[in-house]
């Protein structure tokens, strides 16, 4: 029978009230396979809205999908660990490592290895060791290099002088970043070339006989055609237009004063008619006439130098034109419009016809093409030497990502931020560290956590950012905080941001806020009351007021009862005298009852009633503060957490600071005797609120 392997000896410590497997060693990171799925804190988390170098994170996100899964944490553990000779060097986070330190055991680590010394040496440096600022550039790296495997030809490619100029003048036209940071081209830019050449040269000969029946056809006007073309296109409409009310006028007379200028509008022109060019350009292009003739030299003084324009470059409008001479015209355009609307190869049209020709009957193309194939052949060096900037930038960052999402160290470690701690908010005296970016709120979810959250929009219009934020509040009185408050948030590189409280997660914050709930509450309550009654009430004197003084403005004697009612007012100070008769009776019991009983049991009743007000509340805080749990928070931000994040009482007073002032002495004797009086009116209200509930219920009676 087969003997089964002993699996690896983790080593384990509770942290964050779990307990959870330690990462202590390199062999520890090598043997990341053996660990049980169930003991990782993560099994999943997104790349983006972490405070982690991003390069880092897409390099362990292998698939690029943006989350980082517990098979791609595995994978990068066991390369790493097999490229780098000690795997020990990955719990120290230095950002360089020497060259003895790849793994030329390895293949992989070989070929790193001497992709290191080839950086250096690209680099013009002679040194044992190779550092993340070395590998940072790229475009320093192959600067100058003839073929980094890119598929990119440059300039620098070519062996001879024509060649690199041909390079130079295929990119001016369609080119592509090389990754020596030179504008370069690739096949596909050649090929598009090469074809656009042939299909212009072809275009440029059919204009010669081979589909219209000679060039002086396609170019009516010889090398003016063009233009003459442009002079006709900018006023064949206002010309057609010109006709059209000729006819109008030979199909009836009366229609004259209709399609003419309008009198009325250009003396309707406000200021210089000289500068209304555009307002009389609307006007017809002359003055329609039954005969259909238009005088070039008799026209709308906005259209004159148009159509003399149009005369230069044509010969028409010498003399009165028809309309049958001016379709004459345009039909003699029609073939040079013609081909030019089947011009293909317009994006070498720059180059000329001349160089067009000249670099088809050189043809390069094939040597072109076999500079690209050249330059390929070193991709995987190429890719070698980027991959050893993912050697050098893990061996910086894993052992700390290691620590976020493994073990969650970071966040339990005083001395250290968690990866998804986004910065500091200050707000109410206070200040949270325990503020994560989330998408938005999330109430339904984040109530799981048993935390008191405050969900925030940041806006920075200095930045031109904006994002939401999650800020857990562990310490501290809750009473000034509210839906719409104003608040300031700093990123975790000092970056301020304007911060609005946009909903609230309502739980219990410590115990000693637990404690005084209940008299908070009763306070508001009777505060409350009072203030709904004296509105009431004045409400009612208004009211009687107004209806008084209405009255009166209309000459009315004001109705005012009079009537004295002797019954009603005798009941009034029987309840009076009643009420204080209780109060007596009650203060004199109370009076009676602390002179026979000792201090020592006067502070135990004291104690023991203040208890049964705050025992309640204190214990449902106690409760759910012992299992407030991060992890809901962050499956709400898009982590897969697969244990308990617990942030009990006195870990939460870590992560929330409050204002602390030194005890003062009112110098001002008012100040004194206020400050004494506000001190006895808040244990006279407690002795009213615990006198209340033990009448209530009966403990003691007045009589």
């Amino acid at each position: 029978m087969k003997k089964k392997a002993a699996s690896y000896p983790w080593k384990f410590a509770s942290v964050g009230g779990t307990v959870r497997v330690e990462i202590l060693s390199g062999e520890d990171i090598r043997n990341l396979y053996q660990l049980d799925r169930k003991m990782w804190t993560v099994l999943s988390c997104p790349t983006e809205g972490l405070e982690f170098d991003a390069k880092a994170l897409h390099r362990i996100d292998l698939d690029a999908d943006g989350r980082i899964r517990v098979d791609e944490v595995i994978k990068t553990s066991q390369w790493l660990t097999r490229v780098i000779r000690d795997a020990n060097l990955l719990l120290k986070e230095a950002d360089s490592l020497r060259l003895d330190d790849f793994n030329a055991d390895d293949p992989d680590g070989a070929r790193l290895q001497a992709s290191a010394r080839q950086i250096l040496k690209n680099l013009g440096l002679e040194k044992d060791e190779i550092s993340l600022a070395d590998t940072a550039d790229n475009v320093k790296i192959f600067a100058g290099t003839r073929f980094n495997g890119d598929g990119i030809i440059t300039p620098a490619s070519a062996s001879d002088k024509a060649t690199a100029t041909l390079i130079e003048t295929i990119a001016g036209i369609a080119s592509a970043v090389d990754r020596s940071g030179v504008p370069g081209i690739t096949a596909d830019h050649i090929e598009a070339f090469y074809t656009a050449c042939e299909e212009y040269s072809e275009w440029q000969h059919a204009a010669g006989g081979e589909i219209f029946s000679s060039s002086e056809e396609v170019f009516p006007f010889g090398d003016k055609t063009a233009d003459a073309l442009a002079a006709v296109d900018a006023v064949k409409d206002k010309v057609a237009d010109y006709f059209m009310r000729c006819k109008l006028i030979g199909f009836d007379a009366a229609l004259a004063g209709a399609v003419d200028v309008s009198v009325e509008k250009i003396a309707g022109i406000e200021g210089s008619l000289a500068a209304s060019v555009d307002e009389i350009a609307r006007q017809p292009l002359a003055k329609p006439t039954a005969d259909g003739k238009l005088d070039f030299s008799a026209v709308n003084p906005a259209w004159k130098a148009a159509m003399q324009a149009v005369t230069a470059l044509t010969g028409v409008g010498e003399k009165p034109v028809t309309e049958d001479a001016w379709a004459a015209l345009l039909t003699k355009l029609a073939p040079y419009c013609t081909w030019l609307s089947a011009k293909k190869g317009a994006v070498v049209e720059s180059l000329g016809l001349g160089t067009v020709e000249a670099i088809l009957k050189d043809n390069k193309k094939a040597a072109l093409l076999k500079l690209i194939e050249k330059d390929k052949a070193e991709e995987a060096n190429a890719l070698s030497i980027e991959e050893v900037d993912k050697v050098l930038r893990l061996n910086k960052y894993f052992y700390r990502f290691l620590n976020n999402y493994v073990v969650l160290a970071d966040f339990y470690d005083p001395t250290r931020k968690a990866i998804f701690q986004a910065g500091t908010l200050f707000i109410d005296q206070r200040s949270t560290d325990l503020c994560i970016k989330v998408a938005g709120p999330s109430p339904e979810i984040s109530s799981l956590s048993g935390m008191y959250i405050l969900y925030c929009a940041c806006t920075s219009e200095k930045l031109g950012k904006s994002f939401n934020i999650a800020a857990v509040l562990t310490d501290g009185d809750v009473d000034g905080l509210r839906e719409g408050k104003n608040a300031v948030f700093y990123d975790r590189d000092g970056n301020d941001y304007t911060a609005k409280v946009v909903a609230i997660v309502d739980n219990p914050v410590s115990i000693r806020q637990a404690f005084w709930a209940p008299y908070k509450k009763v306070a508001r309550m009777i505060n409350d009351k009072i203030d709904k009654k004296a509105a009431e009430k004045n409400e009612k004197s208004m009211s009687g007021l107004t209806d008084v003084t209405n009255q009166a403005t209309d000459g009315k004697t004001p109705a005012i009862a009079s009537t004295f009612d002797i019954a009603k007012f005798a009941g009034i100070f029987a309840a009076i005298g009643m009420a204080i008769g209780y109060i007596g009776a009650f203060l004199t019991s109370l009076a009676t009852g602390i002179r026979e009983t000792p201090f020592w049991q006067l502070v135990l009743i004291l104690i023991g009633l203040m208890l049964v007000i705050s025992g309640p509340s204190m214990f449902i805080a106690w409760r759910k503060i012992r299992k407030r749990d991060l992890g809901p928070i962050l499956n709400a931000n898009g982590w897969a957490i697969n244990a308990s994040a617990l942030v009990r009482a006195q870990f939460g007073k870590t992560l929330t600071s409050l204002a602390k002032y030194p005890s003062l002495t009112a110098v001002d004797p008012a100040a004194r005797a206020q400050r004494a009086r506000s001190w006895i009116y808040g244990i006279l209200a407690v002795l009213c609120i615990i006198a209340g509930i033990l009448i209530g219920t009966g403990i003691i009676k007045l009589w």
